[in-house]
């Protein structure tokens, strides 16, 4: 984050803490005092820290004891696992799994993916404990409800900025917390935000030895960024072929773009002017496509295989539908009539897969069970598919297995979308893992369906009868840890933070000093303080 992204973020903390005072919750005295301490907190950490203190769950009924994140000198950032990261296509899309303490995770993600995520799908360890230090049982081995709480608040708080206005988070749960968990997210959320209570029927047959009920339900939280930004959930949308506007089977064409087209890319930069291939269409710019806010600001004559006229491109503009993608391609969003016409998902999932479609599926890609609770690739994979688009960035912080990876693959698969999912699990451990869930689980799942082949060069699964890899390209991360102090030539933060796995260009020493004081928590006050230090950089350059 930029040093105004972190005030921004303050200020989206104050402002919460004032609705907690229209709403009875907290005190305004005592208000004031918290609004003044997040002003003055010198990390983003800390000032979710202060905010949380002002939750008293006055309108839910509850409390629980706040375990707070803990507060150091130490810099996590990003560091690439070269040994498994893969590409298969230089073109194709790129998308992530970070390795480490999903909140660690979450900080880095907002330096680059603030505002940008369109949808968030987690299943939290509501049942048994893996959140490390925040997993401290109770007598009958389940995760405690004040630590689980404690757990997901923050992380509640980051997710919340890296959302776009009309993003959506999704979050499993079981019956015994899903009426604790709503009230942490209406506290997070607000309640004006809350969709939906979905019902998932996670088995085919219930367990009649049960002493009272037969379950066979569970959960799923629903709440948008801005409830009155989110569009209709539903997977029987507009059909992909209404919504392309170059197609295969056409002839190449010329149509003038005008100002105004929506770039996916970036808030501001440039496209080369020149030819870009897309899944084996080509879109040519014979002028360079300059935008600011993701807005074009010139006009541009383009080259395609276009299906629609020059009236339909200037009419798409016109009522901002056109859009450039990501990997430079083009779409077009559906208009609101045609979104009348969606039929709304109802918040009975029947046939959403089930636990037995979920251990068949590891079944065929692992050859055994390797990993416990892990949900079906239909139900994550309709989830997603009820609030995205063909283009969404897509966020898993709780991945574990990484089924919702897998689920973006068949997805795009499905409707010749490039969506991106961005994975974070921590590389936990156990008797069925033990080189850590990542090694053992998540990465060798990716790997296998991406490419057909495990990192050892063997192809000998049962996924492969029936599937072909869904290609596409894996950066892996890892959170490393550098003192903010740290002044040993070559290991100082600015040596070690590596600014292109934030999105950027490779920038000067000048820059790169601005750049990493600003977005790292506690680097600025060192740097501050240590003009010898930052002379001895610049001279060494």
């Amino acid at each position: 984050m930029t040093d105004n992204n972190i005030e921004k973020s303050k200020q989206e903390l104050i402002a919460e803490i004032d609705k907690r005072i229209d709403d009875k919750i907290i005190e305004k005295t005592n208000a004031d005092l918290l609004k003044k301490l997040i002003n003055n907190s010198e990390t983003l950490t800390e000032a979710i820290a202060i905010a949380e203190l002002g939750t008293t769950y006055k309108r839910t009924g509850f409390h629980f004891d706040k375990r707070l994140e803990k507060i150091n000198n130490t810099i996590k950032y990003l560091k690439k696992n070269e040994v498994l990261s893969f590409k298969t296509d230089e073109d194709a899309t790129t998308h992530k799994l970070i390795i480490g303490d999903n909140y660690d995770a979450l900080l880095n993600l907002l330096i680059e993916y603030k505002g940008k995520i369109d949808v968030i799908y987690i299943d939290p360890p509501y049942g048994k404990d893996s959140m490390g230090e925040f997993a401290q049982t109770n007598y009958d081995n389940t995760l405690t409800r004040d630590n689980l709480l404690s757990m997901l608040y923050p992380r509640l708080v980051l997710a919340k900025q890296l959302l776009t206005d009309n993003g959506v988070i999704f979050c499993s749960i079981d019956d015994k917390n899903q009426a604790y968990l709503k009230g942490l997210f209406d506290d997070v959320f607000g309640e004006n935000n809350f969709i939906d209570i979905l019902h998932w029927k996670k088995k085919k047959q219930p367990s009649f030895l049960r002493t009272h009920t037969a379950k066979v339900m569970e959960y799923i939280l629903v709440y948008g960024k801005i409830k009155s930004s989110v569009n209709k959930l539903s997977i029987e949308k507009i059909s992909d072929a209404t919504k392309k506007v170059v197609n295969l089977t056409n002839a190449i064409s010329l149509r003038h773009f005008g100002k105004g087209v929506r770039v996916k890319i970036g808030d501001s930069g440039k496209i080369e002017k020149g030819k870009y291939t897309i899944k084996s269409m080509q879109i040519e710019y014979l002028q360079d496509v300059i935008y600011e806010d993701g807005i074009t600001i010139n006009e541009v004559d383009v080259k395609a295989q276009f299906s629609v006229s020059q009236e339909k491109i200037n009419e798409y503009i016109k009522d901002n539908l056109l859009f450039i993608t990501i990997n430079k391609g083009l779409r077009r969003d559906v208009s609101e009539e045609e979104k009348q016409r969606e039929k709304a998902i109802t918040d009975l999932l029947l046939d959403w897969g089930d636990n037995q479609d979920s251990e068949k599926e590891q079944q065929q890609i692992f050859g055994g069970i390797v990993f416990e609770y892990i949900k079906p690739v239909k139900l994550i994979q309709n989830l997603i598919k009820s609030s995205s688009n063909e283009d969404s960035i897509i966020l898993d912080f709780f991945a574990g297995s990484g089924t919702t990876g897998q689920a973006v693959l068949e997805l795009n698969k499905e409707d010749g979308g490039s969506r991106q999912f961005i994975l974070a699990t921590s590389n936990e451990i156990t008797d069925t893992t033990p080189n850590g869930i990542v090694q053992d689980v998540t990465s060798k799942r990716l790997k296998r369906i991406m490419t057909g082949k495990c990192y050892d060069g063997t192809s000998n699964f049962k996924w492969l009868e029936n599937n072909k890899p869904f290609g596409d390209n894996l950066d892996v991360y890892e959170i490393n840890t550098v003192a903010n102090f740290e002044a040993t030539k070559d290991k100082t933060p600015f040596d070690v933070i590596d600014e292109t796995l934030y999105g950027k260009e490779k920038l000067s020493v000048n820059d790169k000093i601005k750049w990493v004081c600003e977005n790292f928590d506690g680097t600025q006050s060192f740097v501050e303080n240590d003009n010898e230090y930052e002379n001895r950089i610049r001279g060494e350059e």
